[in-house]
């Protein structure tokens, strides 16, 4: 979708936002918090099931069958978010130290957080190798200190490069996908734009348009398919509104 447009539904929908109805709102926000906590999660092949990571965020229950680490990876999920909205509401760029308390909030209680790893790592199935070493430890600085600076690119071409970096790099042992998707949405929101998720199930066109950044610095068919995201959240919100009949029947 063309960016001026997406900017315009956004516009019109933050100047209707008090007129959604209080009680089908709430219910899209958990609605969305658990769908989020759960794509992101079996992204990563997290197995429990969208009714599962309900119960156990909504209903505060666990799972028999499930791993310690399944339901904390879910947990952790939720709280990381609610920090990034925290963070997202009192308007604080995004920075190296608040992505490295999202990583600690994410990985609490499964493993050493917010340390940037000193291995070698290859991702399965992708072409290109992340840095290692010095060169992986100079690039994630020069990440953070360049994310200003990127005045050519416009909001949801921002967010897609601020994924889409960060995952090349690949900085932690583990996590960094939870993590992307976690600043990528970061970047969304602290423009104004609604937060998104991407469905397990779309995971390997989001794979490949990665892949096409990592390999080719392409970074068009990723920004491509946030904004495509970012227009169908826009639109559901914006069902909410109640129709002009409704409003001269009251």
């Amino acid at each position: 979708m063309d960016y001026l447009a997406l900017v315009q539904m956004k516009d019109q929908l933050r100047r209707n936002w008090k007129r959604l109805p209080e009680t089908a709102l709430q219910s899209f926000l958990n609605s969305f918090d658990i769908e989020y906590a759960h794509n992101s999660t079996a992204i990563e092949g997290n197995t429990l099931t969208l009714i599962e990571t309900k119960t156990v965020l909504e209903d505060k229950l666990s799972i028999g069958g499930k791993s310690l680490c399944e339901i904390y990876e879910v947990t952790n999920h939720n709280k990381a978010f609610s920090y990034v909205k925290t963070c997202v509401a009192t308007q604080e760029f995004l920075s190296e130290s608040i992505s490295k308390n999202i990583h600690a909030i994410l990985m609490e209680n499964i493993l050493v957080s917010g340390i940037y790893r000193n291995c070698e790592i290859r991702i399965t199935g992708a072409g290109h190798k992340p840095p290692a070493g010095n060169e992986m430890y100079s690039q994630i600085k020069a990440f953070y200190s360049n994310l200003p600076s990127h005045t050519e690119l416009n909001s949801i071409e921002l967010a897609a490069y601020t994924h889409a970096e960060f995952v090349r790099i690949h900085p932690f042992e583990d996590g960094n996908g939870r993590m992307a998707r976690l600043i990528m949405n970061y970047q969304l929101m602290i423009s104004g734009f609604l937060p998104i998720s991407i469905r397990k199930e779309d995971r390997l066109q989001y794979f490949e348009t990665l892949e096409q950044y990592a390999s080719e610095s392409n970074l068009q068919p990723f920004s491509d398919l946030i904004a495509d995201l970012e227009e169908k959240q826009i639109r559901e919100y914006m069902s909410l509104l109640p129709k002009e009949r409704d409003r001269d029947e009251r």
